[in-house]
C-alpha cells in the first residue's frame, strides 16, 4: 500500500506543473471558467454549472498544499484522476491550432497541468 501510495503521488507530481498560486489565479479567469464539460449542468445546481476541470483543479490546489502523510484514500483516487486525464489529454494535442490560446490548453491548465510551461 505504502508504494502504491508513494507511485500516485509521484505520477501526480509529474503531471501537475503548476503551483497552488498559480493554478488559482489561473482558476478565476474568464478563459478558465469558459471550457470543460459540466456533467449534466442543472440550473438549480449551487455550484452555477462549473465545469469537472474547474472542480477539479480547486481540488487539485487543496491536494498540493496537503501534506503527503494526511491523503486520504479519496485524495489518493482524485490523485490517479488527474494524471490519468493530463496523460490522455496530451496525446490530443491539437496540430493545427495555437496551442498557446486553445480550449485544449485551457482545459489542461484547469487539471493543473500547463503544456507549455518547462
Amino acid at each position: 500500500m505504502a508504494d502504491d501510495k508513494a507511485e500516485t503521488v509521484k505520477a501526480f507530481e509529474d503531471a501537475v506543473n503548476m503551483t497552488p498560486k498559480q493554478l488559482e489565479e489561473w482558476l478565476e479567469t474568464e478563459e478558465s471558467q469558459s471550457v470543460g464539460w459540466s456533467g449534466g449542468e442543472r440550473k438549480d445546481s449551487p455550484d452555477g454549472g462549473e465545469s469537472v476541470g474547474h472542480e477539479s483543479g480547486r481540488r487539485i490546489v487543496e491536494l498540493l498544499r496537503t501534506s503527503k502523510a494526511d491523503l486520504t484514500d479519496d485524495d489518493l483516487a482524485h490523485m490517479r484522476k488527474v494524471t490519468g486525464y493530463v496523460h490522455r489529454h496530451l496525446a490530443q494535442r491539437p496540430t493545427k491550432e495555437d496551442v498557446e490560446h486553445s480550449r485544449w490548453r485551457a482545459s489542461l491548465r484547469n487539471w493543473g497541468h500547463d503544456p507549455l510551461k518547462g
